[in-house]
């Protein structure tokens, strides 16, 4: 096999095999809901599915289902149901269009969605508790809430070692235990130990490999697209954490990092400025809207997005199977109390970000349909203005309600802010030769 060959084979392979096993995804839920076969309705901020997999449970993630509908175009429909059945335009599209869905029957263009048999979720997210609640009025379900100690004060966290933090993971550890016992009741299958440490073997591959993913995008020119090829690996992180297939996927991804690495490939744009994201995408015209970037020479290298979505998986933690149950504990308490600071404490992370990657400047997107994400991201942003000195563009839109989307006046904004940056970098030019 020729260098050009190899190149072929391996660059985009993580992206192609990525949306098959998307595909693959969808298509055993279909399946499960065609034979009234049982799932578990999760959250990416803390989706327990170690314990789910132990159990046999498919599990749905309705943000993921959610979000699908706006990249194909037909969110407006599931909204519009919503809002006509009572819900309000001013609540969370996700929630609006996963209640679309249900209302529907499960009908979802990439799949009919199973009922669910339980419900997991954490308090990462404020919704996260009212949305599940819905589904408990509508199918008369368990619910099963973790409650996760959050940073008490920025900078102030706790860690391995500090009491307050022991203290923290006994407490989460006894809701992992009852857990268990309502996945056993709901299931009617033993907890198995084995193939508990069997699955998170495959998390702890996963995660070392996500990890490794991200730090390999600081090479210039940057190999992936936070924004767009991001999503597709974070598709695969909460849908597949666990498993064999997704652990395999994520070493394969990061083979091909390293190779584009190694030979100075990056993404298809010739890369001019550097950029971080914070919030979450506008999906209503996803292609577009990192058009509006990328026509420019604008690459995501780096984004918030990948990290409080990433179920865990940016921190790299890997489980101790010697002692699984208190470990899987110890990782939730980290890994979910770093997507809350994602959210609530992020300016230390994008500091580092901004530093590791060398970025032109830093996007803010703050969206109609989430207040946590977006609440505090313009004071966020001047803070960091004022300490970094780097430029910043605050763009607001939504992530499903095209309603509220409007890409005449994005494009204004971004085109000054690339318009900006180019007089910035000719400035700077012109300095270093004089």
């Amino acid at each position: 096999m020729t260098t050009l060959d190899i190149t072929e084979d391996i660059v985009g392979r993580g992206t192609r095999e990525g949306a098959a096993l998307f595909r693959d995804w969808f298509t055993e839920l279909d399946h499960t809901a065609n034979t009234g076969g049982q799932s578990a309705y999760v959250f990416v901020m803390g989706s327990i599915n170690e314990i789910l997999k132990s159990f046999d449970l498919p599990v749905v993630f309705p943000e993921i289902n959610s979000l699908q509908t706006a990249v194909r175009h037909v969110a407006h429909e599931y909204l519009e149901v919503a809002e006509s059945y009572g819900y309000s335009p001013d609540i969370c599209g996700y929630v609006k269009a996963d209640v679309g869905t249900q209302l529907q029957g499960g009908q979802h263009p990439m799949a009919k969605i199973p009922p669910p048999s339980l419900t997991v979720l954490t308090n990462a997210c404020n919704t996260y508790i009212k949305w599940a609640e819905i589904w408990e009025r509508m199918y008369k379900t368990p619910v099963f809430t973790i409650d996760i100690p959050g940073t008490r004060q920025d900078g102030c966290q706790t860690w391995p070692g500090s009491s307050d933090f022991e203290a923290d993971r006994k407490y989460i550890e006894v809701q992992l235990r009852e857990l268990i016992t309502v996945c056993e009741e709901v299931t009617g299958k033993k907890f198995d130990i084995d193939k508990f440490r069997e699955v998170l073997t495959h998390a702890n591959t996963m995660s070392r490999s996500w990890k490794r993913i991200l730090e390999l995008n600081n090479s210039k020119p940057s190999l992936f697209n936070a924004l767009t090829d991001g999503t597709i690996f974070l598709g695969v992180a909460n849908g597949f954490r666990g498993t064999e297939e997704g652990a395999r996927y994520f070493e394969r991804l990061v083979e091909e990092m390293e190779y584009k690495a190694a030979h100075g490939i990056g993404q298809t744009i010739e890369e001019k400025y550097r950029l971080l994201f914070v919030g979450v995408p506008c999906y209503p015209i996803f292609r577009r809207f990192n058009e509006l970037f990328t026509d420019w020479g604008g690459t995501f290298v780096n984004s918030t997005y990948l990290w409080f979505a990433s179920g865990g998986t940016n921190r790299g933690f890997e489980y101790d199977l010697a002692d699984p149950i208190a470990s899987l504990a110890e990782g939730t308490l980290i890994s979910v109390r770093d997507a809350m600071d994602s959210m609530f404490h992020q300016n230390v992370a994008l500091k580092d970000m901004a530093e590791e990657f060398d970025v032109d400047g830093i996007i803010y997107h703050p969206i109609k349909s989430c207040r946590t994400v977006s609440t505090g991201l313009a004071d966020g942003r001047k803070h960091m203005t004022d300490e970094l000195g780097i430029p910043s563009l605050f763009i607001e839109s939504d992530m499903m309600d095209r309603r509220v989307v409007s890409e005449a006046q994005m494009k204004n904004r971004i085109d000054a802010f690339f318009e900006g940056l180019e007089s910035r970098h000719k400035q700077a030019a012109a300095g270093e030769k004089g």
